[in-house]
């Protein structure tokens, strides 16, 4: 981090029409005032906060749904179903965004053709729709993992607590929303917190996606954006006060979700 404070004051001159060298010449905050004003950035933050609301509350109520339903008395097979959760977060994110673009494709794609062959035809790869598959690459991802600290959490609830509940006539589902879950409000705080981090870092679905995606550009996240300024325009002093930037947002997320997790601990 301290590196890229330092490139980021700084960019990157050619003297003699591009045959003498370069050399770094000190910008101050120009590169932070450049990263602002770009169109580019700007949109790429966008896209981020539109992803963050849709795969946020999805994330975090899909695992915490199925990790409820692994702790209740009707639920079989336990471990197997651990683990066939949680195999999806063994496969490289790089990976796991090939393999759901070929289920993304028209005619290589068995989901395209069920969905086709009931008259649902969705496009993947439509402006207005690729974000739902980015949504759905990392959500299959780490749903699994979320399920596994979730299941965790519900395992240190007193089982007499619950047991008490279900003696004064709680039913499952009001023993699970009224008891268990104000109950492992910290670990539910902390996923938040892990996957707001995760989210502003997001890179490998939308790059994979945006092969296929004519309404998504090759700067579409932050650190696409990122990626783009340092490795294809080789603009490092930009590309570092872009990060920086990032930073601050992941920060400021941080924060926010920690003050609302106390003030939600402390009602």
């Amino acid at each position: 981090m301290g590196y890229a404070a330092y490139k980021s004051l700084y960019h990157e001159e050619q003297s003699g029409l591009g045959f003498g060298g370069t050399e770094e010449v000190f910008a101050g905050l120009g590169n932070y005032t450049k990263a602002l004003a770009d169109p580019a950035f700007l949109d790429s933050l966008g896209n981020m906060g539109v992803y963050c609301v849709l795969y946020v509350p999805v994330l975090i109520g899909v695992s915490l749904a199925l990790a409820l339903l692994l702790d209740s008395a009707m639920a079989r097979a336990r471990r197997f179903f651990q683990i066939a959760l949680f195999l999806p977060h063994a496969i490289p994110a790089m990976i796991a965004s090939i393999v759901w673009l070929y289920l993304y494709l028209p005619g290589m794609s068995p989901v395209v053709d069920a969905l086709d062959g009931v008259g649902a035809h969705w496009d993947f790869f439509a402006a207005d729709t690729a974000v739902v598959s980015v949504v759905n690459i990392s959500a299959w991802q780490w749903i699994g993992y979320n399920v596994i600290i979730f299941y965790a959490g519900l395992q240190a609830v007193p089982r007499e607590t619950l047991e008490a509940a279900t003696v004064d006539g709680a039913g499952a589902l009001r023993t699970a929303l009224r008891i268990k879950v104000p109950m492992i409000r910290s670990t539910v705080v902390l996923v938040a917190l892990f996957t707001c981090i995760g989210a502003v870092q997001l890179f490998d679905a939308p790059m994979v996606v945006s092969q296929r995606a004519n309404g998504m550009g090759v700067d579409w996240s932050p650190t696409m954006y990122i990626y783009q300024a340092a490795f294809q325009r080789h603009d490092y002093g930009l590309a570092a006060a872009s990060a920086l930037l990032l930073a601050v947002v992941a920060g400021t997320a941080s924060f926010v979700v920690t003050k609302l997790g106390n003030r939600g601990r402390a009602a």
